[in-house]
């Protein structure tokens, strides 16, 4: 995504295994209507690009784009043509939307490669509880997720304490965007220092963040470092955008604790993803906790 940071790719430490059965813990399904997707974060974007122009409220981060699919084109079968493709055995997926339909067809179809979680806004108060408890008994959610800066709500802010309470109440972990965000709103909800006060309070909750936690990434490195139940997924990085710190910690203490994400299709394809991924200069013993073993510890499915 961003490129100060960027790591040296020209000499990885061993060579990526491919037998792995990658866990993807940030998958999506092609449309027809890509804005169509982004329209809930209307509200809070100011400028005309992201308004009108744009077809991803952070396209000017990223290049080639995975194109919509044409009417009539089944969304779940290109998703599920990729990670036949690419290696991926599972992938985790929101269900959480009623207008789209893909997701939950996908994980009632297909539950042994789907994994329902489901996006919360904490300004819902206590109607996200009761929403959080309603996907866990009905579809099995392995996880919640959460963007701060499009809910204008700090990571430490009161209206997320039921959010987090109620995961651990249930056993799951949360997703938390931290960093800054791609899209044109502010900032200061997903600045990385307010997750201290959070894994402080809740010892219990099992955190990973989504996004890059950049500029903070050695700041997120010391507070994983700090807190057992923090952990990092490389969501919306290309492959050789993942931060120099975040791939020396994984290669030092770290790597029990960084988890691979996509972003397909958001703003990655695949072929993209698969192309870079085996330039990372991880260590050979942090390839299978990277691409699936930490997943799947975290999200219950070991």
């Amino acid at each position: 995504m961003a490129e100060p940071g960027d790591s040296d790719m020209s000499a990885p430490d061993s060579t990526m295994p491919t037998d792995i059965g990658i866990i993807d813990t940030m998958i999506g399904f092609p449309s027809s209507d890509r804005q169509q997707v982004y329209r809930f974060l209307a509200p809070s974007l100011r400028d005309s690009e992201s308004l009108e122009e744009f077809k991803m409220p952070a396209e000017y981060m990223f290049k080639d784009i995975p194109e919509d699919i044409g009417e009539g084109v089944d969304p779940v079968a290109v998703t599920l043509h990729n990670m036949d493709t690419y290696g991926v055995a599972r992938g985790m997926v929101n269900v959480g939307r009623e207008e789209r339909e893909a997701p939950r067809r996908a994980v009632r179809d297909l539950p042994d490669r789907f994994l329902p979680c489901i996006d919360v806004d904490p300004r819902d108060g206590m109607e996200t509880v009761r929403r959080i408890k309603s996907f866990h008994d009905e579809w099995g959610i392995v996880a919640v997720t959460t963007f701060p800066a499009g809910c204008e709500t700090p990571i430490n802010a009161a209206p997320y304490y039921p959010v987090y309470a109620t995961c651990v109440e249930l056993g799951i972990p949360i997703f938390i965007t931290a960093g800054v965000p791609g899209p044109r709103v502010p900032l200061y909800p997903q600045k990385v220092e307010h997750l201290d006060e959070v894994c402080w309070f809740f010892p219990e909750l099992t955190i990973v963040t989504r996004h890059g936690c950049e500029p903070w990434e050695d700041l997120m490195v010391k507070l994983m470092l700090k807190w057992p139940n923090l952990y990092y997924s490389t969501s919306a990085f290309a492959p050789k955008h993942y931060p120099k710190a975040i791939i020396d910690y994984a290669n030092t203490r770290g790597a029990d604790k960084v988890m691979y994400a996509g972003y397909f299709p958001a703003g990655l394809t695949y072929e993209r993803l698969a192309s870079e991924l085996p330039n990372v200069p991880f260590r050979e013993q942090v390839w299978p906790k990277f691409l699936r073993d930490n997943a799947a510890r975290v999200l219950g499915i070991d």
